[in-house]
């Protein structure tokens, strides 16, 4: 049973989160998906491989904890 609080549906298998279960969790994906654009704008990597490898480390990091905090309890899955 899911709960209607939860953002993100854990994967049928494998460890982690699927797709997204409410706009909430969509615009969480986006918001993701516009700033590692806009820092690949501002520190193209070919140019300025450290900065952006930190600023994609940092975002994918507030990504893992928002997934965490509203999804599904992660754990590894072999889809039973």
């Amino acid at each position: 049973m899911t709960d209607s609080r939860l953002w993100f549906k854990a994967k049928t298998f494998g460890w982690g989160w699927g797709p997204a279960l409410t706009w909430q969790g969509w615009l969480v994906y986006a918001a993701y998906l516009v700033l590692v654009a806009a820092s690949a704008a501002r520190f193209p990597p070919t140019r300025y491989s450290m900065a952006f490898f930190a600023s994609l480390t940092g975002l994918t990091a507030v990504l893992l904890c928002i997934c965490w905090w509203k999804g599904e309890e992660p754990r590894w899955r072999w889809g039973r």
